[in-house]
């Protein structure tokens, strides 16, 4: 194995997201401090990563030694202070600005000069977030897809003042675990999720106005355009609550009343129906 691009990475919030992405860097030779607030959640996070690595052993597609040494490599802590000498961090906690913005505070009295601090939002706006430390040039968005250690893009997002050696960094620290990066400037929902919400929420509203079934709608789009899974089935499996607060910010971000959330949407995040997560969204999951 090469030597890894960035070779200390700590990854902050040890939940799909985080423990993908702590995965993706240990299996690439970074050292990798996982960091989680929560000591049960950390400890569920580096269990979905055992069994993660374990099924790729199963499938022969690394050996049971990768998956050993992969594992060594990761080291968990319960407080951003044991974040000191890392020249990355990727910060993967809930959606809510105020609560990336209270992370990226402390984060920047922790850690090293030059360090770099990444956002894996997925609508955030990455200048609000920069705004916050006293190091904006080194701030710079991470956009991982789900799942992350089996989906090739990264999101790199650049804030309003981002430097173009930040950006260079991460662009070829995502190549170097394997992942193809596109550059893209801090609007709401970037790309990903400008382009994707809308076409989720109409899926939705046709739902709601009886213009077909659940099931009719998820396969207009796969067999019709050729998508993996349906919308309804997609947005499921993003979790929708995580749906609705993108569309929030898109509607608030861009002020045009086309990304209005569905009041479907909401009626269905207010009874607690979040999809995969929660059991039952637009499907029941066991």
């Amino acid at each position: 194995m090469t030597d890894p691009y960035f070779a200390k990475v700590a990854v902050i919030g040890a939940g799909t997201m985080g423990n993908g992405i702590a995965q993706v860097f240990a299996t690439t030779g970074s050292q990798v401090l996982l960091v989680d607030l929560d000591p049960s959640a950390l400890e569920r996070g580096f269990a979905a990563i055992e069994k993660s690595l374990a099924r790729l052993v199963a499938k022969e597609r690394i050996s049971q030694t990768d998956a050993d040494a992969s594992l060594s490599r990761i080291t968990r802590a319960t407080a951003l202070a044991d974040i000191t000498d890392e020249d990355l961090v990727v910060e993967a906690v809930v959606e809510k600005p105020e609560v990336k913005a209270a992370v990226f505070r402390e984060l920047d009295q922790v850690c090293k000069k030059g360090a770099l601090l990444a956002t894996n939002t997925s609508s955030i706006s990455i200048t609000e977030i920069a705004a916050v430390t006293s190091r904006p040039e080194n701030v710079i968005g991470m956009h991982f897809m789900n799942p992350v250690p089996i989906m090739k893009l990264v999101e790199v997002i650049r804030g309003h003042r981002t430097s173009d050696e930040t950006t260079q960094a991460v662009m070829e620290g995502s190549r170097a675990i394997g992942k193809t990066p596109v550059e893209a400037n801090d609007y709401p929902g970037f790309v990903s999720n400008r382009v994707l919400m809308p076409m989720i929420n109409e899926a939705i509203f046709c739902l709601m106005e009886g213009v077909a079934d659940r099931d009719g709608i998820d396969t207009v789009m796969k067999l019709g355009m050729a998508h993996p899974m349906g919308p309804l089935t997609l947005a499921d499996l993003i979790g929708l609550d995580v749906c609705l607060d993108i569309l929030e910010v898109l509607h608030q971000g861009l002020g045009d009343d086309k990304y209005r959330p569905c009041p479907l949407l909401r009626r269905m995040v207010a009874a607690g129906d979040l999809g995969r997560k929660s059991g039952r969204g637009f499907y029941t999951y066991e």
